[in-house]
């Protein structure tokens, strides 16, 4: 995976090219967080001694899921007579899509993009990263959580909307900006204990990240 934020960025910036349907936009930037949720499953199996065998870059990772999304969401628009539930499923299919189509462009690792069908895929196959770089790149996912947030902060306060949340999520954005400082330098110097501690922070931001996505849909919704 890239890193999470990154993500969310993404979507935010593709959302004004999309057609200014309700929970469109949302769905786009919502879906591009979603598939990094395969890592609570990792988490569980972890704490509970279970096996983390195929559960990170599999099945939220695959096209099959992206279909899923677009039909259960649809399916449910239909027969509820809400349309804006299909907008979000397509929404939340062209996120997943992003998002697999990033991963698989900028880093270093494969993804099994027909699961459950045997299809990993790995374009930078034989490519090993150093490791100082391979660890910068943990503490770096709380960065770019940080430039998500400053974003919507920013564009809320611009457009004049959801403007009782920008306290909070300007305050979310400072406590990211805090704990790539500090990780920056445990992944460097703590020799046991970092996953566990980077691991359980790194979960509840991206709970975070997808809940102020939530609370700030007025701003993700203004495209033009």
């Amino acid at each position: 995976m890239a890193q999470a934020g990154m993500h969310g960025l993404v979507g935010v910036v593709v959302r004004r090219w999309m057609p200014g349907r309700k929970w469109l936009p949302l769905g786009i930037v919502l879906g591009n967080l979603l598939p990094d949720a395969d890592n609570l499953a990792v988490a569980v199996a972890t704490v509970t001694g279970g096996s983390t065998e195929g559960l990170h870059r599999t099945f939220t990772h695959s096209l099959f899921f992206v279909l899923a999304l677009v039909v259960v969401f649809w399916l449910a628009g239909v027969v509820a007579k809400r349309p804006f539930l299909t907008n979000l499923g397509l929404g939340l299919g062209l996120g997943v899509l992003m998002h697999v189509l990033l991963d698989l462009l900028i880093w270093f690792n494969g993804i099994e993009i027909l699961w459950p069908l045997p299809s990993w895929v790995n374009l930078w196959e034989g490519v090993t990263p150093p490791e100082w770089f391979a660890k910068l790149l943990m503490p770096l996912e709380m960065l770019f959580f940080a430039a998500f947030f400053y974003w919507l902060s920013q564009t809320a306060q611009r457009q004049g909307t959801n403007l009782d949340k920008v306290k909070g999520v300007r305050v979310w954005t400072a406590v990211q900006l805090i704990l790539f400082l500090i990780f920056t330098v445990l992944v460097y110097t703590l020799d046991s204990g970092f996953m566990t501690i980077y691991g359980a922070v790194y979960l509840l931001t991206l709970i975070v990240a997808a809940v102020l996505t939530i609370q700030m849909q007025e701003t993700i919704e203004v495209t033009a």
